[in-house]
């Protein structure tokens, strides 16, 4: 009797010590990478060649996000134009807010402004290469007193994500 005493001892004592049922649960871990926006120059903006045919006070040159330039009627506008071009990549999907500087075109001593013009932002439709090309405008205002010589000047174009 004392034997199966002591294995009922035994088994209950066994039976307190026994750890209670375990929970499991899980949880989906995730992360979202997003490469930085990167931006390049494929093309320089060029206004071409202008000859004044005699005015007074300002007038306005477009160049437009196609190339075409828009002159008024005592400018005559001529040469190779184009607008600046650029490339933008980055993640996939993401929107890339885009802003322009403006400021001034200098020939080393006298200056015309000068205003950039372009979308807002560009919705990538890639991750990297090859990435989004946008166009850039722009705007110079001339007076009739614009000494000549060759013009030039840096726009800088900023692109964040939004």
């Amino acid at each position: 009797m004392r034997i199966y005493s002591a294995l009922v001892a035994l088994a209950t004592l066994a039976a307190a010590a026994a750890p209670a049922t375990a929970a499991t649960t899980s949880a989906v871990t995730s992360v979202n990478v997003v490469k930085p926006v990167s931006m390049s120059k494929i093309q320089d903006m060029d206004f071409g060649t202008l000859t004044f045919a005699g005015f007074t006070g300002t007038r306005s040159i477009v160049l437009s996000r196609l190339g075409g330039v828009t002159c008024a009627t005592d400018i005559v506008c001529g040469g190779a134009t184009r607008q600046a071009r650029f490339n933008v990549q980055g993640t996939n999907k993401l929107v890339v807010l885009l802003t322009y500087t403006s400021g001034s075109l200098s020939n080393g001593s006298d200056t015309i402004p000068f205003t950039a013009d372009g979308q807002s932002s560009v919705t990538l439709t890639n991750t990297g290469a090859p990435g989004n090309n946008f166009d850039v405008s722009g705007t110079i205002t001339v007076s009739s007193t614009t000494v000549g010589g060759v013009y030039a000047g840096t726009m800088t174009v900023t692109g964040e994500y939004q």
